[in-house]
């Protein structure tokens, strides 16, 4: 598929849930979200349904998001289901972590090719702190695990925030002389967040400051992140700007949100019922078509124009 401005578009994420076992300060309410009824979200074989629909129609690549999508029912099923899809060349998965000790395995003999974790702190209590109460334990033992049952490249997302993990960059680099890839993802204003970026927000440049990194190339031209390695490293660093180098030209991605809104942009407002059009027998792929040829040029964080739903609804 190829949206108005020619751009590939091939990489779909689906968000299997909206809920989640952890309650991150710039991510959820304190109190949690309202949880949705039933016949409000996307069932299993709906997702499995738009899935086989786009990959169809040229998607080769899947990641299922959440939420924290390994607290969803079904989700072993719905993993081994995808990854049957013919033509589908790159499944993943994005956790918290929490729960992936218990569950690699059988991500694992189920299809899912790699997993990237959410981590933006290696200290137990400012981890306990940014999550309100989370263990970093069971996410160190998570990484552990998906790295022995071969669920690589596993990445770690770092979220930097200026005042509380950045006299830890360097610490998240040793990770990579392991094998893991860090990424550090710059803090964008998205619900909850949005606080938090105005007053907290350090540019990517900072981890170039910090320490030693050697650039490298990577082929994956659609890839929003550029990517480094330190000496002796078996894995990567990667830094991803989306508010201080705009990537939105390269763009080829597209979200599914687990009550079944398409998004062409993750900053963007605007939504597309796929769901609706699933369940009265509409014309999905014409729908989908259409929606495609509307996603935006870029987005416009620059003129303030943030997105209203917090990164657990959207899938991120």
């Amino acid at each position: 598929m190829k949206d108005s401005l020619g751009r590939s578009i091939n990489y779909l994420r689906i968000s299997v849930t909206d809920l989640c076992n952890l309650r991150c300060q710039y991510c959820m309410p304190q109190s949690g979200i309202t949880k949705k009824k039933h016949e409000e979200m996307l069932t299993i074989e709906e997702m499995l349904e738009l899935a086989g629909i786009f990959v169809s129609m040229g998607i080769n690549k899947i990641r299922l998001t959440g939420g924290e999508p390994l607290l969803k029912k079904g989700i072993l099923a719905l993993t081994e289901s995808i990854a049957l899809l013919n033509g589908l060349k790159d499944f993943s998965l994005t956790t918290n972590g929490v729960l992936l000790k218990d569950n690699a395995e059988a991500l694992k003999k189920a299809g899912l090719h790699r997993v990237n974790i959410s981590l933006d702190t290696l200290n137990p209590e400012k981890y306990k702190y940014i999550t309100r109460g989370g263990d970093l334990a069971n996410v160190l033992e998570g990484m552990k695990q998906a790295m022995r049952v071969g669920l690589e490249p596993v990445k770690i997302n770092v979220v930097l925030i200026g005042g509380f993990n950045d006299n830890e960059i360097a610490d998240f680099a040793e990770l990579t002389k392991e094998g893991f890839e860090v990424r550090f993802i710059e803090l964008m204003p998205v619900g909850e967040a949005t606080q938090w970026s105005l007053n907290q927000f350090i540019p990517n440049t900072t981890v170039l400051e910090r320490i030693d990194l050697k650039s490298v190339k990577s082929n994956d031209y659609s890839s929003p992140a550029r990517y480094y390695e330190i000496a002796g490293a078996k894995g990567r660093i990667g830094l991803i700007n989306p508010m201080t180098c705009k990537f939105c030209q390269s763009c080829n991605r597209i979200r599914i949100t687990s009550d079944g809104k398409l998004k062409t942009c993750l900053h963007s407002n605007h939504e597309v019922d796929l769901k609706k059009a699933l369940r009265e027998n509409g014309d999905v792929k014409g729908l989908i078509q259409k929606t495609i040829l509307q996603k935006p040029e870029a987005h416009l964080l620059e003129n303030k124009e943030y997105l209203e739903k917090n990164m657990n609804q959207i899938g991120g």
